[in-house]
């Protein structure tokens, strides 16, 4: 198991670094003034540069990336159940995401912003894992019935 969160924790820091790129580019598109933004302003002027900041911020997706993808293991721990896999998995990647965000500026520095942004979290969260419980769901019934079908077709 030790060697799967560190293989995945590997693999999972290009594709941190990539999300955040991705996210620069969506961001500025919905500000629509034509301009790229790398990273949050907010940032850059507290950083009191955009090079510190956008290294700062490479270097941090790449970690965000590391812990989501680490932490992916715990949907494979077949002795606990859906809700303490989904309990432990919420807690780490929540834990991992306020310091980022609140750090990256991604969230207004009050206890406005703070519950605003985890409002939003949680309910990405739960819709990303309600379709992956709804399709895993729908996996194992249309299994079971190809098993029931063999082996009552077999007699």
């Amino acid at each position: 198991m030790k060697r799967n969160i560190v293989l995945r924790s590997l693999l999972g820091a290009p594709l941190g670094l990539a999300i955040g790129y991705a996210i620069s580019i969506v961001i500025s598109l919905i500000r629509g003034d034509g301009i790229y933004y790398p990273v949050n302003p907010a940032l850059e002027v507290a950083l009191a540069g955009e090079l510190k900041a956008v290294i700062l911020q490479a270097i941090i997706m790449m970690m965000y990336g590391m812990t989501w993808a680490g932490s992916s293991v715990i949907w494979e721990m077949d002795n606990w159940s859906i809700m303490r896999q989904t309990a432990t998995h919420l807690v780490i990647t929540s834990l991992v995401t306020l310091p980022i965000a609140y750090y990256l500026q991604w969230m207004d520095h009050s206890l406005r912003g703070v519950l605003r942004y985890f409002g939003i979290f949680f309910l990405i969260y739960f819709l990303i894992w309600w379709s992956q419980y709804s399709a895993m769901k729908k996996r194992v019934e249309q299994f079971n019935a190809k098993v029931k079908d063999n082996k009552y077709s077999n007699h």
